[in-house]
């Protein structure tokens, strides 16, 4: 399913380009936004009439300006349906750079993974959880919904930020991910339309096109959501669900006003479109700010449907495999009946040591909050001094920066890094289906010192990378993004 871009736009997203000539000015612009996915593969471009007049150009400017895109592979005429944006080959494969764990040596500094180390006090939880296992060691130890205890627990944190949660809405999976799948299988048949998020979580993607899914990307900019590409791509495309990343968005770490999650909440209740809210960065606000209120509570307050997914894994461990649902009442049977096709529960032990934690979560999370505050601001120091000509935003939480290189260069720049024992993941990675060559994702998960000689490293690999000649870095690695 295609997407249309106004002219309006577009005229805002090209901005004041160069005009001698203007044709090749615009061609490059255009170029530019289909290479970083601002606008996404596969959108139609608006008709050359409508975009004369939003540039205010003569019509030999945009008649030249998608011929120019046409012939560099950047877009394709289809007979009676308009220009639509395009890559060149086809999406980049660096796409499928996921899932795949690497080996790596001792030297290596793996930051291909936004998911930091355990932090202080874990290993007591999982002392004292320990203490309550034998109680349930002479029963099954199936519990597909949960514990009725971690139930409880995490029904209390929502009820908490101010969105009312019975136990028997939340659902215990094996992290967010699979909980993720069990939303698409209950909530998605195959050829059904899902809104996504570009850049976005590749993982996440995956689960969702396993449904045979027809996925619909909406631009995520460095500043925030496009709520009017948002609304116009509901319109047109009538999704049975939107996947979206409100709190801290992976890659970009955007975090979404209240107002907006407002609006986007209307669009979703008018049109009838399920919301999945991914919250598994929710907890990861770095500067002490007020968190805006959670998605849920806007979408049911417009009339609309929101199954929320969580996660253990930012907010304590990676290797704590906990997430959960929170489905409403009227689809937890469907989500319910998906989730034993899938798996038959969650490991007891970390239910266990969940529940411990999250009876007194501030001191474990507050301690992992001090330390990525501080790994972000070193990071950040780093990347500003080593890569003066990378921009990013300071993200207000999270686990990462998503860096704007000045030219796209960045599968080219991951795999010079790869060769002097830095792994990242690069900007195409992220996309739909190709682009964003001009970002890499840089997480500030590894120790400090760590980051500092990795900002080192990539600062001689992004040299090899721009001067244009041949270095050491081949194809990069195919990694595991999480």
């Amino acid at each position: 399913m295609s997407t249309l871009v106004t002219a309006g736009r577009v005229a805002t997203l090209v901005g004041d380009f160069p005009r001698s000539p203007a044709y090749v000015g615009l061609a490059d612009a255009l170029r530019m936004l289909v290479t970083d996915g601002r606008i996404p593969h596969g959108t139609r471009l608006p008709s050359e009439r409508d975009l004369t007049a939003a540039l205010a150009v003569s019509r030999t400017t945009v008649t030249r300006a998608y011929a120019e895109l046409r012939e560099r592979g950047y877009a394709e005429a289809r007979q009676g349906a308009g220009t639509f944006t395009r890559l060149p080959g086809g999406p980049d494969r660096a796409t499928d750079r996921t899932l795949t764990p690497r080996a790596g040596g001792r030297d290596l500094i793996d930051l291909t993974c936004a998911a930091a180390s355990a932090p202080p006090g874990l290993a007591a939880a999982y002392e004292a959880a320990l203490t309550d296992l034998p109680a349930y060691l002479s029963g099954h130890g199936y519990f597909p919904a949960g514990l009725p205890e971690l139930q409880r627990a995490i029904a209390a944190r929502y009820d908490a930020r101010g969105l009312p949660t019975d136990p028997d809405q939340v659902m215990v999976t094996p992290g967010a991910l699979a909980g993720t799948a069990v939303v698409a299988r209950a909530c998605t048949d195959p050829g059904d339309r899902v809104l996504v998020e570009t850049p976005g979580y590749p993982n996440a993607v995956h689960a969702l096109t396993q449904r045979s899914t027809r996925i619909v990307g909406t631009a995520v900019d460095p500043d925030g959501w496009d709520l009017d590409a948002v609304a116009a791509a509901i319109r047109q495309a009538s999704p049975t669900a939107a996947y979206l990343v409100p709190d801290f968005q992976n890659p970009t770490g955007n975090l979404m006003s209240d107002a907006d999650r407002a609006r986007y909440a209307r669009e979703l209740a008018r049109s009838r479109t399920l919301a999945i809210v991914d919250e598994a960065h929710q907890s990861l606000a770095l500067d002490g700010q007020p968190m805006p209120r959670p998605m849920a509570a806007h979408v049911e307050e417009a009339g609309g449907e929101a199954v929320t997914v969580g996660s253990a894994s930012k907010m304590m461990w990676g290797g704590l495999r906990l997430g959960w649902i929170r489905v409403p009442h009227g689809r937890r049977d469907a989500v319910t009946r998906a989730r034993l096709m899938l798996d038959l529960g969650a490991p007891v032990l970390e239910q266990l040591t969940l529940t411990r934690l999250l009876a007194d979560p501030e001191p474990v999370v507050a301690a992992h909050r001090d330390r990525l505050r501080e790994q972000r601001d070193r990071l950040a120091a780093a990347v500003r001094a080593e890569l003066p000509d990378w921009e990013f935003r300071l993200p207000g939480g999270g686990l990462a920066l998503w860096c704007r290189l000045p030219v796209p260069l960045s599968s080219r720049v991951v795999a010079e890094a790869e060769a002097l024992g830095v792994a990242l993941a690069p900007g195409p990675v992220f996309a739909r289906a190709g682009g964003h060559e001009h970002f890499v994702r840089l997480p500030w998960t590894r120790p400090a010192d760590e980051l500092e000689e990795a900002v080192r490293r990539l600062g001689r690999a992004w040299a090899v990378a721009r001067s244009g000649r041949e270095g050491r870095g081949g194809e990069p690695d195919r990694v595991m993004v999480a």
